[in-house]
């Protein structure tokens, strides 16, 4: 398995999508200058490709932390997230575990923003742009060897409890070795719906172009369940199947997101 298969997954995990509580749509919370525990509200960018238009709450620090397996290819995989304005978001990912085809070690790295174009309405989605800059951290023999670079657009609508996510972007992957970069591109589609007693499910469909002649186009289809025992912690488990292109033929992903704290007030509730 080609680690550049798995650089193409980090730059879009560091955007990816929400599998938000039944408690989590529109909160009050999210206009408020201060956040309280009870009002902390999780945005899951697990374990989705897609990523949500929707931003952390401004001021809390939100962490998702999971695992995938399947043959030969298995990681721990991280994302950190802090909302520095209302409509802005920093964001730095990491696998501190990876193994492929039975080598061992650190991941490579991703850091990035997202920022809040406009606020979904009535009529028009939740707009946004991701932008992800792949750090080689890992080895040049278990990573991608070079920078790279990625830019998203994201669409996020609700109609009634059914929520939608459509991705569109290019990812820049720079060639260990030699100068430039590669390019491809990425959709995603991705569907969530909740369930009685904090439970919910999603579904989705993502793919990329064609990077290069080592690394041929790929599509994944996905599905998974969550479960939210409180607003701030959401857990989800599930796998995606490979259409077609160098992955394993399951997945399995397992994982949590929990938000933290709100950083700006932490003193204030001493």
């Amino acid at each position: 398995m080609g680690t550049r298969i798995y650089w193409l997954l980090l730059g879009v995990a560091i955007s990816a999508s929400p599998l938000r509580s039944e408690q989590q749509s529109s909160s009050p919370a999210q206009q408020t200058p201060a956040v309280t525990a009870q009002d902390l509200i999780a945005v899951p960018n697990r374990p989705t490709f897609a990523t949500t238009a929707e931003s952390v709450q401004r001021g809390v620090f939100e962490i998702e932390y999971g695992l995938e397996a399947a043959s030969g290819h298995q990681n721990i995989n991280g994302l950190l997230k802090w909302g520095v304005l209302e409509n802005l978001e920093l964001r730095f990912a990491n696998n501190p575990i990876q193994r492929n085809s039975g080598v061992t070690g650190t991941g490579d790295s991703g850091a990035g923003f997202k920022y809040k174009v406009f606020r979904q309405t009535r009529k028009l989605p939740t707009f946004s742009i991701v932008y992800t800059a792949g750090i080689p951290t890992a080895p040049a023999s278990r990573g991608i060897g070079a920078m790279g670079h990625s830019v998203q657009l994201l669409a996020s609508k609700d109609f009634g409890k059914h929520h939608f996510d459509v991705n569109e972007g290019v990812q820049f992957v720079g060639r260990p070795g030699g100068s430039g970069y590669d390019r491809n591109y990425f959709t995603s589609l991705s569907y969530f719906h909740p369930l009685p007693k904090k439970w919910g499910y999603t579904a989705e469909l993502a793919g990329f172009s064609r990077t290069n002649a080592t690394t041929p186009a790929l599509m994944v289809v996905l599905g998974a369940v969550t479960y939210s025992p409180s607003p701030r912690l959401v857990l989800d488990c599930g796998g995606y199947f490979a259409v077609y292109g160098n992955l394993p033929r399951f997945t399995f992903t397992a994982g949590l997101t929990y938000a933290v704290a709100d950083l700006y007030h932490l003193r204030s509730r001493r």
